[in-house]
């Protein structure tokens, strides 16, 4: 199947690539995150991104960076506690975008790398994409069967930055 892959970092990338394309998927990445801050970090894990891509050899695109899409739908909420309703919102205007993507190339599904990651709930991710794109979502819990360990691993062996906070400027808080 071919299937266009919400990209949220290089780390998060390799895993999830390399499940994918061992299921027998072909994978267009989708670099789509306004809401990372500041532009030095977003700059920062879309080079990660692209060090992945070149050594997992798999196409990615990422259209220009915008936060004011994310401060207009979810700037308002920056006293909710991580994993609340700011975090669902983020995550239904990147899988959005993702879809929108998905159906522009014609590709047969989307998915996200964010339910490789040990601090996201894999079950409001999917119900997202569920809810988004029905069917042509690919529900996966990416973080099963050793998923983000081995993300890791591969992240040590290429020298990728890893970053410390989930991108958002109130997840931030605490982290710097």
């Amino acid at each position: 199947m071919r299937i266009v892959l919400h990209i949220c970092c290089g780390v998060c990338a390799a895993g999830a690539v390399e499940r994918l394309s061992g299921e027998g998927h072909q994978v267009l990445g989708f670099f789509y995150n306004p809401n990372i801050h500041p532009e030095a970090e977003y700059q920062r894990r879309l080079a990660a991104v692209r060090i992945v891509a070149r050594e997992l050899d798999f196409p990615f695109e990422a259209p220009p960076f915008n936060p004011q899409e994310w401060s207009a739908a979810a700037g308002h909420l920056g006293d909710e506690p991580e994993g609340g309703r700011r975090c669902e919102i983020c995550f239904r205007i990147r899988l959005k975008k993702t879809y929108l993507y998905m159906k522009h190339c014609g590709y047969d599904a989307f998915t996200t790398t964010l339910t490789i990651s040990p601090h996201k709930s894999a079950d409001v991710i999917n119900r997202v994409g569920l809810e988004i794109g029905g069917d042509r979502f690919l529900v996966r819990d990416l973080k099963k069967k050793d998923g983000f360990r081995q993300a890791i691993e591969m992240a040590k062996k290429s020298g990728l930055y890893r970053q410390d906070y989930c991108g958002c400027a109130y997840s931030i808080k605490g982290k710097r």
